[in-house]
């Protein structure tokens, strides 16, 4: 089971984004059959496994092993994941599809972020050392001092950007958020 399976299909996440799917797929963080998991949500097993059948053929759950029950065949199945990632493309933006190239805009953030969610996805979590940091704060700045702020940043990382920028060495991706904190402090 991986830790994290980034869903790009639209078909993926039309099988995933269903209530009782999701339920089926939450008993399936352990190996289950439909007989087990219909008996844990109070449903028939067909219809379980219309569902799981569903999920499998998504790339969302895989059948384990297999075993017989009274001269039958029963699946035992597994999630793929412990969690997904539903891309943002798959959602689109609202107000148009325009992709915007502006540094300092919401639309090239969000763009931003779904290209780390997709480079994240995409590492070798098996891999015995994955080098990386996070770093999150706050920083309260002034509103006549935002535009120093901005500036200040990008100089900052055009500096990193300069002195570590060579074409030798192990190749790291470097990227900086920077946007307002919503009202909720929660």
């Amino acid at each position: 089971m991986r830790d994290v399976l980034y869903l790009e299909e639209r078909e993926q996440a039309e099988a995933l984004l269903k209530p009782q799917r999701i339920e089926v797929l939450r008993q399936l963080a352990e190996p289950r059959t439909c007989t087990e998991i219909a008996a844990r949500l109070e449903q028939t097993p067909q219809r379980v496994y219309y569902h799981v059948k569903q999920l499998v053929a998504a790339g969302l759950a895989e059948q384990v092993a297999e075993r017989r029950v009274r001269g039958i065949s029963e699946g035992i199945y597994q999630a793929a994941a412990r969690s997904y990632w539903l891309s943002p493309r798959l959602v689109g933006r609202i107000g148009g599809a325009r992709r915007a190239q502006d540094e300092l805009s919401l639309g090239y953030l969000l763009d931003l972020m779904e290209e780390v969610q997709a480079d994240i996805a995409a590492l070798d979590r098996t891999a015995p050392e994955l080098p990386s940091i996070g770093v999150s704060g706050e920083i309260r700045v002034p509103a006549e001092r935002r535009q120093e702020f901005l500036h200040d940043l990008q100089s900052t990382l055009r500096d990193l950007f300069t002195r570590y920028g060579g074409a030798e060495g192990d190749a790291f991706k470097l990227a900086v958020a920077c946007y307002p904190k919503g009202d909720n402090d929660e």
